[in-house]
């Protein structure tokens, strides 16, 4: 007897985890002594969580305090926080009722899409993307809209773009700085962006969860820029707190309530123990400034290195920790090409098939968050397999 498959069961892989299963195989494989793989496939930071939040979070457990659920949208003091958080950074007037904390990110994504759309919705995004909105969204029964983006537009979408479409989208996912790129949406675009949406009645969904991790310009958030936009952030890049798993939103008021109830029956809670720790987190400024620090340095000598290396075509690197390469000129399998770097050179990298179906077959994504010794050595490394 066969039995039935669901539709979930049709995702596609996050080409990204299947690099990092291979990579650490290799790890595992090589002799005593010999050079370790160089791990620039991956976007978590090599840093661990602050030490105020570990403090934070190691004296919660030693007083006992219970760890239970929490309400759907996390504790009342960390919200509060969240919402103090955008007055500090970005001097808007966000009410803690309207933050919602998650499962991170990750466990945002499908509660907003779930929130704002109905299978069948027509989401836009441009490409390159983060794949798991294009994998969610079709899990879902939505279709994703595919804007193809290019270095003129530094990999992100215009209103013009936006004003092509036929018909309307229902949605817009925007990333700023954005994953596999490493380029922002500057402020007077993405308020152009978010007016467009808001007057047209498209649902923007704006991904800043690198906000924090940015060098040369300056970010803005769309919770300042419309009342109708659902911004997604996370306690894992700047805050480096990846495995804790928290991340929030801030929606517009016709969503609370909505994404409460899909939170009550999806996931109940972010862990308790994690939101105690993301609290404390937000205090550390020093240390994490001190983090961001050190993305640039390696940033920058990647920057210098790499067209050297024989990858001269570079995004432009204004945040996040990303550098996506055009590497048209080497190959145009850029799976086989990130297989035999990893092979050959010991570098794992993730290709770029998995941020643009139609064009990723030329392009390389390299995660500059490792150790700032391991970013000198791949660039070392790449020189000489070139």
């Amino acid at each position: 007897m066969t039995l039935k498959v669901g539709c979930g069961a049709k995702a596609p892989p996050f080409i990204v985890m299947d690099v990092i299963t291979r990579a650490n195989a290799r790890q595992a494989a090589l002799p005593p002594g010999a050079p370790h793989v160089i791990r620039m496939e991956v976007g978590q930071p090599g840093t661990g969580a602050p030490a105020g939040a570990v403090a934070a979070a190691a004296a919660a457990l030693r007083a006992g305090a219970p760890m239970g659920y929490t309400e759907a949208l996390g504790l009342q003091s960390l919200r509060a926080r969240i919402a103090r958080h955008y007055g500090d950074w970005y001097g808007a007037a966000v009410p803690a009722g309207r933050v919602a904390v998650t499962l991170g990110a990750s466990g945002a994504f499908p509660l907003a899409f779930l929130a704002a759309f109905d299978p069948g919705d027509r989401v836009a995004m441009a490409a390159p993307f983060y794949p798991p909105y294009v994998n969610v969204l079709a899990a879902l029964g939505m279709e994703p809209v595919i804007l193809e983006a290019g270095p003129q537009t530094r990999f992100q979408p215009r209103v013009d773009m936006l004003e092509r479409l036929s018909p309307r989208p229902d949605g817009l996912i925007v990333a700023s700085p954005c994953n596999p790129a490493g380029t922002m949406l500057h402020p007077e675009e993405l308020a152009a962006i978010a007016g467009w949406c808001h007057a047209n009645g498209v649902r923007l969904v704006s991904d800043e969860i690198y906000h924090g991790l940015h060098y040369d310009a300056p970010i803005a958030t769309a919770a300042a820029l419309s009342p109708s936009a659902v911004v997604v952030n996370s306690f894992s890049k700047y805050f480096s707190m990846t495995g804790w798993r928290v991340g929030w939103m801030v929606l517009p008021e016709d969503l609370v309530r909505p994404v409460e109830c899909l939170a009550q029956n999806f996931f109940i809670s972010a862990p308790h123990i994690a939101q105690v720790a993301a609290e404390a987190a937000m205090a550390c400024g020093v240390e994490l400034e001190a983090n961001v620090a050190r993305y640039r340095r390696s940033r920058d000598l990647l920057l210098r290195a790499l067209p050297a290396a024989g990858f001269p075509h570079l995004s432009p690197a204004e945040g996040a920790f990303y550098l996506y390469a055009d590497v048209g000129e080497r190959t145009n399998d850029s799976r086989a090409f990130c297989a035999r770097m990893l092979t050959e050179a010991g570098v794992a990298a993730s290709p770029g098939v998995d941020f643009d179906r139609s064009r990723g077959h030329r392009f390389v994504r390299f995660s500059y968050c490792g150790p700032e010794a391991d970013m000198a050595a791949a660039a070392a490394r790449l020189a000489r397999w070139r």
